[in-house]
This record gives C-alpha cells, structure tokens and sequence, in this order.
C-alpha cells in the first residue's frame, strides 16, 4: 500500500448537523433526505420523496450538494450508528434530517464514489465503535468524527476501486428496475382479474353480490399460515457482517429483503423466515416484500405469510397489498400505526373455482424472486470484495 495515504477525515471534510423540526412541517414543501434515506442506502437515492417545509436560509444551511457525505449521529444500538451515505450530485431545495451529520467536502482529492463504497467497508464500520459512546442511545461526537483516519489512495486507483464495485451495483440497480416492471404487470393483472373480476371468462360468468359464480369470498387466513416474530433481546444482536450467530429479520430488512443482522439467542423454528416467504412489517411503514436471504429469525413486529397450497404465493403478494396499505393510512398509534393480528385476520379475498388463474400471477411471482436471489448474490460478492479492496489485499 505504497500509494495509499491516511488522513483525517478533518482534513478532508467540515461537519454540519441536519434540520429539527416538528412533525406538523412535515408532507409537503421541498425534498428532504430522512434518517431510513440515509441508513438504508450506500448512496442517496436519485430522488428524494420525503418533504419539508424549509425557510429559505434552512435550505442554504442544510443544502445537499455533490460529494456531501451523510452519517447517521444517533441511533438505538451501537451497530446501527455511523451508516453513511453520498451525495453522487446536486439536490436543489433539499435539507437533511437533524440525526445525520453532512461531511462537506474541503478539496477534492477523494472521489465520492471511493468514499462511498470506504465508510461502509467492514474496517472503516468497526472503527465507530471505538469513538460512539452510549448512554441511553449512541452518539457520536464532531470532534471523534473528524479525528477518524481513512486510508486514500490516488485518485487513480480510488477511481479504479470505485469503477469495480460499481459494476456490482449497475446489475444490481437493473435487476431492481426489471422487478418494478414485474410488479407493476402483476398488479395490473391482479386488479382487472379480481378486483374488476374481469378475468378470462367473466363474460359468461355470473357476479352475485360482487362474487363471480363459484367463485368464494375467504378469510385469507384459510390460506396461509401467519407467522408472527419472537421477541428476542436486542442486546444480543449485531451487525456489518461480523456473521455471529443466527441471521435475523427485523422491520428496516424487509425492503431490501436480505439481512446483515444477528442474533446469538435461540428461539423456536417456528420463528424461522425461509427465502420465497412473503414478510409484512407491522409498524410505521407497513414494508411488504419477499424474503431473498437466507433463513433467519422473524422478530417481533414483522411478520410472515406461507400458503397453505403450493402456486398461491403470486396471489397472496398481491391480494394483501391493498388492505394492508389502507390499514397503514388508517391507523394511528402514539407516534407511529401499528398492524395488528386482528386486522390481519380481518382480510378477505375472493378465490376462484378455476386454480390456473393462479397461474400467470406465480409465473411473474418466480421470475420476481429469481432476480431478488441473484440481487443477493451479487450483494455479497461485491461485499466480499470490498474490504480487500479498501485494504489493497488486492491490487488494482
């Protein structure tokens, strides 16, 4: 490592806190970058959905501008502190949530793509906790921040780095682009099928009180087993790969539907999540996707639909799509909606006589899943990568 230097990240970048400010300024206004934008992706999103009202000089203070680097300040547990995420161009308008940091770059001897893929790197990740202090929550300090070391390699081999792991992400970000198209034709089809009920052959089919002739309206529980989490101990977990223990799924897993979090608690295989099952999370946003990991524990809050039937699953992914949504806008806890099992029970779906209109909606629910499970793959290739990269154990 010849050519690579350490430098401070003081000497690199100045730190800003992000905006505070009460829930009622949220929903409309200018594009904001959230603490989940921030913890959930390695580079900010293309476009940012969240919305503030922001003063004029809130949006020159906490503006977001190419090469930005966010961090995440506070959180529950140590591990989930210091995830980080760069800003690959402008956000005119945008602000930043007020449990993130912005590094804000002084020169430009580093590539914002290289730092990027370095601060989520296993050896840059394990270093924050040695600097975050906890108390009732972790924090981390402006001056442990600044004062951490990164190692910099010119800009040509920083560009290099960047260019290999970027590939990763390029079919990773295809892939995710043909499973919106996938899930886009599935809804479709779901909707004019069964909600229109205008499916093949609904022209010689008799409706009677909104159920075409035999045809039959079911609770959805008569068709799958729901699984709910087990409440395991929080101070048993941990994360960033360090693979100790049982993988397990919470709440903030589900969009990407693959974990990088563990347990070293036991729990029943009854709490078990195999890839293929449809996981729902049931605070906040009510996440629903299909689970691409490997098998891993269900915890409380989040749970899982299994078919009792085989060629049910396409079905299933779609017909519980649209009432739990209508519970997610409906409900209201203290702070955030809460999906219980009593509204899960409460879904109904109507089930046709002929079992092949299952069939187009499990051809598109396979292909959807084939594409997540090769999303994995290329996932942890290109986290397997990474830190020999980033410590020049590779040369490139």
């Amino acid at each position: 490592m010849n050519e690579w230097k350490k430098v401070k990240l003081g000497e690199l970048y100045d730190v800003h806190n992000g905006l505070s400010k009460g829930r009622q300024f949220f929903g409309s206004g200018y594009p904001f970058l959230t603490f989940s934008n921030v913890f959930n992706n390695w580079f900010l999103p293309e476009e940012l959905e969240s919305l503030v009202q922001s003063s004029e000089k809130e949006r020159q203070t906490c503006s977001i501008k190419k090469g930005d680097v966010f961090i995440t300040r506070t959180s529950e547990t140590m591990d989930e502190l210091g995830m980080s995420s760069v800003a690959l161009k402008d956000y005119p308008n945008a602000t930043y949530n007020g449990f993130t940091k912005r590094l804000r770059p002084l020169t430009d001897e580093v590539i914002p793509e290289y730092i990027g893929y370095y601060l989520r790197s296993p050896k840059f990740r394990g270093k924050f906790m040695a600097f975050s202090t906890m108390t009732t929550r972790a924090s981390l300090a402006n001056d442990d921040l600044l004062s951490m070391e990164v190692d910099i390699p010119e800009k040509a081999i920083q560009q290099r780095i960047a260019t290999i792991l970027s590939r990763y992400d390029s079919l990773i970000e295809n892939y995710q682009k043909q499973i919106k198209l996938l899930e886009e034709s599935a809804q479709r089809l779901y909707k004019e099928w069964f909600i229109d009920l205008r499916f093949p052959g609904h022209e010689n089919t008799k409706i009677v009180d909104g159920v075409p002739e035999g045809w039959e309206k079911k609770k959805l529980i008569e068709l799958v087993n729901v699984q709910y989490g087990y409440a395991f101990d929080g101070k048993l977990f941990n994360s960033n790969g360090n693979g100790n223990g049982m993988p397990i799924l919470r709440i903030r897993n589900i969009p990407d539907g693959m974990t990088s979090d563990f347990t070293t608690e036991e729990a029943s295989e009854d709490y078990i999540v195999h890839n293929g099952d449809i996981v729902v999370g049931m605070d906040g946003i009510f996440h629903i996707n299909t689970w691409s990991g490997k098998n891993a524990y269900l915890v409380q809050r989040v749970c899982s639909f299994r078919p009792i039937e085989e060629g049910l699953k396409g079905f299933v992914l779609q017909a519980i799509k649209e009432p739990i949504k209508y519970y997610e806008q409906t409900l209201v806890g203290a702070t955030v909606a809460h999906l219980g099992k009593k509204h899960i029970d409460s879904i109904e779906v109507i089930v046709p006589n002929n079992k092949e209109l299952f069939g187009s909606l499990q051809k598109m629910f396979n292909q959807r899943q084939n594409m997540l499970n090769q999303i994995r793959h290329l996932t942890e290739a290109r986290d397997r990568l990474l830190p020999k990269l980033m410590s020049g154990e590779i040369e490139v």
